[in-house]
């Protein structure tokens, strides 16, 4: 009979597993947003801003799809623009709903089904979705559920955790799926949601299947980028007019409050301490950089001790040796860019 816990992981992979990811995401929501951080290396802000570059300035209604807890919404925000947060976890959307408020332009948050969206056919300019995609199966049906809210030419910008690429980091990426990532997720109340968080990336793939299924769905990439050698990808796709449609012939829902031709665009938030934020996400990445070094030099002692007794051909042993000098060499170089950082005036904006 199998556990209760490989049942869940088993239930998660099922098509439309609604339930099941929802209960997932509830059970590890108070501190996903933080080892999101720590397992980004610090770097899922400067990742979700690139989406949000993605979002034509004049898209008047948008659509965050698997907002979690709304770590994608503020910058989508714009005077005249309606933001829409949608995931199926109502414990994430309790914490948006208290990081984003309820007034004026504050993003509108609703509990609904990816594969049934609470909206008309054509509501929406754009669609973002932050490491989300990966959780929709079938994904075929989940985009084309998007093409339907979309308006011919509307932009859908997704941003995805990827399989490791032949490469010289494949070694590291691997590695970092398969051992870190679950080592992680026991800081979690629910290991298993880490486990399921690598295993997925593996179904995922490397890309080219998403992009296969954006084509299938009724969408063009118009753009691709890779960040953090090759570990995280973004897609800039548009949606195709069908039969009939034009995708100039949209009338626009909203009218924009911003005059044309200002300055700016976002929505002035109040922010208490952003110094003190920022250097304590600087020393997050700094510990977790040290602690790969530390890592790393043990795997070096253990490998320089042993290495005439592994079964491995000469040509291995000398592969092995140089990835294990090159992560040693990379990361003691990351943790020295981060103290340097801490010793910094300011953050950069």
């Amino acid at each position: 009979m199998p556990s209760a816990l490989e049942s869940d992981a088993h239930d998660r992979f099922e098509p439309r597993a609604v339930g099941a990811m929802a209960g997932m995401f509830d059970d590890v929501s108070g501190r996903y947003d933080l080892l999101n951080r720590i397992m980004s290396l610090g770097q899922d802000g400067a990742w979700r801003a690139a989406m949000w570059r993605a979002v034509p300035e004049d898209a008047h209604t948008c659509l965050d799809l698997c907002t979690g807890s709304g770590a994608s919404l503020p910058g989508l925000l714009r005077p005249g623009r309606l933001v829409l947060g949608i995931d199926a976890s109502p414990r994430m959307l309790e914490l948006a709903a208290e990081a984003q408020g309820g007034s004026g332009w504050a993003p509108r948050l609703a509990c609904a089904d990816a594969f049934r969206l609470p909206l008309r056919d054509r509501a929406l300019d754009a669609v973002t979705i932050a490491f989300g995609v990966r959780n929709l199966r079938p994904r075929v049906q989940a985009l084309t559920e998007l093409a339907r809210v979309l308006v011919p030419g509307g932009v859908l910008s997704v941003l995805e955790a990827v399989s490791p690429r032949p490469g010289p980091f494949a070694p590291f990426h691997r590695f970092y799926l398969e051992r870190l990532v679950p080592l992680a997720g026991k800081l979690s109340p629910d290991p298993s949601a880490y486990r399921y968080l690598s295993q997925s990336i593996f179904e995922f793939g490397d890309g080219e299947a998403f992009e296969r299924d954006l084509a299938a769905a009724g969408f063009d990439v118009t753009g691709r980028r890779r960040f953090l050698f090759g570990a995280t990808g973004l897609w800039v796709a548009q949606r195709r007019p069908g039969a009939g449609e034009n995708p100039a012939g949209s009338p626009r829902r909203l009218q924009n409050a911003r005059p044309a031709g200002a300055a700016g665009g976002h929505i002035a938030q109040p922010v208490p301490d952003v110094d003190a934020e920022w250097r304590a996400w600087t020393l997050a990445q700094l510990v977790f950089a040290l602690g790969l070094v530390a890592a790393l030099v043990w795997a070096l002692v253990v490998f320089v001790k042993s290495a005439a007794d592994l079964p491995l051909e000469p040509w291995q042993r000398r592969g092995l040796g140089f990835l294990i000098v090159a992560g040693l060499a990379l990361f003691i170089g990351r943790s020295l860019t981060l103290a340097l950082r801490l010793q910094s005036r300011r953050p950069r904006r």
